[in-house]
């Protein structure tokens, strides 16, 4: 592992390269999986029934011959947590080691199952604590390869985001930038070293989040979690142009709180308000996947991303750089029908949702350079004995091309960087120049005080004033028709 476990902020260094790696790029569908949980106590005390027919990946409910949904996967409340990971996320995991992002996250109404599912309980681990366990023993398995791994916790709660790992932050900012992407600012980031750490972070920031009582579940979510290990790795003792070049990949685990509605809930006052932010933000995410499901992205379409912090953190994982993979929880009651209904509308919409994830690579322009030229050798070595193909000639042209433009940019910086050196010598020596001024060669004792008597009159400039009010020199006179001459 590299570093060891501290508390630390994400940086971003300058003139390093995010890329993705020529040939490994994969463009996927989202992956949709419904999770059906068993009938509750509150449920089965109301004489409620089972009202769903599963037969394979395909899904009705008993009153409705019409409206069927098919999606990857579908759990009845058969399925363990463990083995719904081995069969819909697992496979996320080996994307990461490799440098994909990936995401996990579960939807549906309220009381649906979608904590359980995630967090899971103290008789069955959920999703998140299977999926820290395999990371570290994938990342044990490469012995070619050295890793660093931070986490960050957070909530969104009334369209806020907190830290849950750094209560006292927040209301934190999220940003965008070419380097780190959407990212939330000011977000504590963790190292870690073991799996043990990570799971003490999460029962450190679980106990932070907001949750509350309902009509319908005693530990209501109240707040969107967004769970994130950030992977570096690099190789071992590498040589050559690659050994400067760091994988960066992340793996989201999203809990969304569940879609209300106010006459089953019995919502009022604080809790009334905080459905209402998560219905509106849950509300941003449907649109989204609606427009990105009618071919948005493709045809140049407007996507609400900002709409809600919500979709505008998840932006990367929907439609985006990422594999992702969603969870739809829904409860069998006859009385949830309709609810059931529109988490299917949901998840059959997010399964047309294509994403094109590719291998995340931070390089600095040195690696950059030395890459390049290592691709022009190789090149010139496959035309020793053969022919020159016209496809070898322009593969050449085009190497020589990017590594002229990636000179000509260093070269270029460098000149930048001349340029600012001289502006603050520059700055500093009018500082010096008129700081002695003031101590050597300033106006004396009596001329300021003559100056104040003269000035004690006080005297006014406007901008276009009359005649007798004086403006500065050299100012420009604004009148109805514009700035006056200079």
């Amino acid at each position: 592992m590299l570093g060891e476990a501290r508390t630390c902020e994400a940086v971003v260094t300058s003139r390093m390269i995010t890329c993705c790696v020529r040939g490994h790029s994969m463009t996927d569908a989202i992956k949709v999986a419904v999770r059906i949980r068993p009938l509750n106590k509150q449920e089965l005390d109301a004489g409620h029934s089972f009202a769903w027919n599963v037969q394979g990946n395909t899904l009705n409910a008993n009153d409705s011959r019409d409206a069927k949904y098919t999606l990857d996967h579908i759990f009845g409340p058969e399925w363990t947590t463990r083995q719904i990971y081995e069969v819909a996320t697992k496979g996320l995991l080996d994307k990461v080691i490799s440098g994909f992002n990936s995401t996990v996250f579960a939807y549906g109404q309220t009381s649906s199952g979608k904590t359980f599912t995630m967090r899971g309980s103290d008789q069955e681990q959920g999703l998140i604590p299977l999926a820290v366990r395999e990371i570290f023993e994938l990342l044990n398995g490469c012995q070619d390869r050295e890793f660093l791994l931070r986490v960050s916790y957070m909530e969104l709660y009334n369209e806020e985001v907190n830290d849950l790992l750094a209560p006292q932050n927040t209301k934190l900012p999220v940003h965008e930038s070419k380097e780190q992407g959407v990212y939330v600012c000011g977000l504590r980031e963790d190292i870690v070293t073991c799996p043990e750490a990570v799971l003490s972070l999460l029962a450190e920031g679980e106990a932070n989040r907001h949750i509350g009582a309902t009509k319908m579940n005693d530990t209501s979510s109240r707040s969107h979690t967004v769970f994130r290990m950030v992977v570096e790795s690099r190789m071992r003792d590498a040589e050559g142009s690659d050994a400067a070049a760091i994988l960066v990949s992340t793996l989201t685990l999203v809990d969304l709180a569940g879609s209300e509605r106010v006459a089953k809930t019995g919502a009022e006052g604080i809790r009334m308000k905080e459905g209402t932010a998560i219905n509106k933000s849950l509300l941003t995410l449907g649109n989204v996947i609606n427009k990105l499901s009618e071919g948005a992205l493709s045809t140049g379409g407007h996507i609400p991303y900002r709409d809600s912090k919500l979709t505008r953190i998840l932006q990367p994982s929907l439609g985006g750089n990422a594999k992702t993979a969603i969870i739809c929880a829904m409860t069998p009651a006859a009385c949830h029908v309709e609810e059931s209904h529109s988490t299917l509308r949901f998840a059959c919409r997010a399964k047309r949702v294509v994403n094109n994830a590719v291998v995340n690579e931070v390089l600095s322009d040195a690696a950059v350079l030395k890459r390049q030229a290592k691709e022009i050798e190789e090149l010139k070595k496959r035309l020793e004995g053969s022919g020159m193909s016209a496809e070898v000639v322009g593969q050449i042209g085009h190497l020589r091309g990017q590594l002229l433009r990636s000179e000509q940019e260093n070269e270029l910086m460098r000149i930048k960087l001349e340029e600012e050196k001289q502006e603050r010598e520059k700055a500093q020596k009018q500082v010096e120049v008129a700081r002695k001024m003031m101590f050597e060669g300033g106006p004396s004792r009596e001329d300021l005080v003559a100056s104040a008597k003269r000035n004690n009159r006080r005297e006014t400039w406007c901008p276009g004033g009359k005649a007798g009010w004086a403006a500065p020199p050299g100012a420009g006179v604004l009148t109805a028709a514009g700035p006056g001459p200079h």
